[in-house]
């Protein structure tokens, strides 16, 4: 088989950003080929567990069932248990139900799911792979690109067989991590506190460990001695496989099996499968785009896992820039769209940073406990980053979406409030033929005609099709809905995310469709810096 020399997109990285920029490429039916120097094997659960977001776009792949049930059976707990040893007291229980208990009255028709990374990228892999406009390069190296007026030219070498080719593409994103060659070769610094503890990760197989303990199952085990909270247990499968991450030094410096011992309360029958250490680190790059080359995932931005908000935020990264990837090879996007990407995503990756720091450091400040002791008591706050703030939050300042003068949200609120605020993601609402209203976005615009009698669109409509954007305009009467919605006109983007709303039909409709698609060049606004962190943030080269 012949390999290609031409793609409209060049995905550096088969992780699950580069994965699931290739899924929403794919779906749109967007040529892509997807470059991974590995030959796409995942041995080490780095993640374990995927969003509520990152749900809701597993919905959209057609993949969240199989996610859903890959390993973690939906009816184990899904609690934060707080103890001296596995065998030891239990200190404290925060109850989350079971994935088959949870509430169908959420504000997701997706809760958050445990399925590690050795199982979700394999899923992701699988349906990427499926999609006839996507091509999975594994045992495939970047060496080296250059970019130009008209596109970007990329220098591959097959790992295998030694042999070398170029690869012509309009776009090329780097989704190569914190140590890939795209930030590198594009030069692009970093800023944050940097690394904030060495940590250790010990994968291990114990059918024995589940039975030595009357805990039962969790999400997660945070273990305490009389120092604090040194580490956390994750079951990976529900059965046999666990992943026991210890902070920081000088216990993240021990013997791996004594760590296990401690953990478990005395021993126990396992096998060590890896002993992996890493850093804890705090960063955001400084720009994520230079000009037809983009970053995205852990290539812009590193954070401690705790609260799981980094593979959360990649995917959310992946999702914005994939519509926006399709609308320029399409034809139909303009210069204020691709530029969108950086004011949109780079504030929302610098708070979502600093939410996972605040969480572990929270955890780091458990206090120690004595046997015996009856005062201890750990504070709740930020001891994980609680899914309704993960949604929470909105493209402030962004170009391609018409604010309307309603006041920001508070960024941290007490619970989950829907809104159809331009820049936020439009709520989800179960509709009478069980679809969710979220099922209705992916593939395009829609504009929503809410409420018994909705105003005339009909500007809007021609508007949109006179300029060549994919549009649909769907009619929904439930009054709930309508009252959910807030103003009978909603318009959202293919991410998901409302662009406009408004009482009537704008006179000058062909203005606001130019604006949404960033073709309004006097739209564009510099990326808006203020909210990125609440202290200031030391730069790192």
């Amino acid at each position: 088989m012949t390999e290609p020399t031409e793609t409209s997109v060049i995905i550096v990285g088969a992780g699950p950003v580069g994965l699931g920029l290739a899924c929403e490429l794919g779906q749109r039916g967007v040529d892509c080929i997807l470059i991974e120097k590995r030959d796409g094997a995942i041995n080490v659960p780095k993640q374990s567990m995927v969003s509520a977001r990152n749900m809701e776009f597993c919905r959209r792949w057609g993949v969240a069932k199989k996610v859903r049930t890959a390993v973690w059976p939906e009816h184990h707990a899904r609690d934060f248990v707080y103890l001296e040893n596995m065998r030891g007291q239990e200190l404290l229980r925060f109850k989350v139900p079971s994935y088959a208990q949870r509430d169908p009255r959420d504000f997701t028709p997706e809760a958050a799911c445990p399925c590690p990374q050795i199982y979700f990228d394999p899923i992701l892999g699988e349906h990427a792979r499926a999609l006839p406009s996507v091509t999975l390069a594994y045992n495939t190296r970047l060496d080296t690109f250059q970019q130009d007026a008209g596109g970007v030219t990329a220098q591959l070498a097959d790992m295998t067989s030694g042999q070398a080719r170029t690869l012509r593409a309009h776009y090329l994103v780097g989704c190569d991590g914190p140590s890939g060659l795209v930030r590198d070769a594009l030069g692009i610094g970093i800023e944050g506190i940097g690394a904030i503890a060495h940590s250790i990760n010990l994968f291990f197989r114990s059918a024995a460990l589940a039975a030595s303990h009357d805990k039962g199952w969790a999400r997660f085990y945070r273990v305490i001695d009389e120092t604090g909270c040194w580490a956390e247990l994750i079951p990976i499968d529900g059965k046999e496989l666990w992943r026991l991450t210890v902070f920081d030094k000088p216990l993240s410096a021990a013997d791996p099996d004594f760590l296990l011992r401690k953990l478990a309360g005395g021993p126990f029958d396992y096998e060590m499968l890896s002993v992996s250490p890493w850093e804890r680190r705090d960063y955001v790059a400084r720009s994520y785009r230079r000009d037809r080359v983009f970053i995205a995932g852990d290539a812009a931005h590193e954070c401690s896992p705790t609260g799981g908000i980094g593979m959360h935020t990649g995917l959310e990264e992946a999702v914005n820039l994939g519509w926006k990837l399709a609308a320029m090879t399409e034809g139909w996007g303009g210069p204020a769209l691709l530029a969108s990407y950086e004011i949109e995503r780079r504030p929302i990756a610098a708070r979502n940073v600093g939410l996972a720091t605040r969480s572990f450091n929270a955890i780091a400040a458990i206090p120690g406990w004595h046997a015996g002791t009856m005062d201890w008591k750990a504070d709740p706050a930020w001891l994980s980053v609680p899914e309704h703030i993960k949604l929470h939050y909105g493209y402030d300042g962004s170009p391609i979406c018409v604010p309307d003068g309603t006041p920001p949200f508070e960024p941290e609120p007490a619970r989950y409030l829907p809104s159809t605020r331009p820049g936020t993601r439009a709520p989800h609402f179960w509709l009478d033929d069980e679809r969710s209203t979220l099922d209705l976005f992916g593939d395009g615009f829609v504009l929503l005609r809410l409420d018994a009698k909705p105003p005339d669109a009909t500007r809007l409509t021609d508007a949109a099709k006179t300029r060549g954007v994919p549009w649909r305009e769907i009619a929904l009467p439930n009054p709930e809905l309508a009252a959910l919605y807030e103003t009978p006109l909603v318009l959202v983007r293919p991410d998901g995310h409302v662009a406009w709303r408004g009482n009537d039909c704008p006179a000058d409709a062909g203005s606001l469709v130019d604006r949404i698609r960033g073709a309004e060049t006097q739209a564009m606004a510099q990326p808006d810096r203020s909210r990125e962190a609440s202290a200031p943030r030391a730069h790192l080269l």
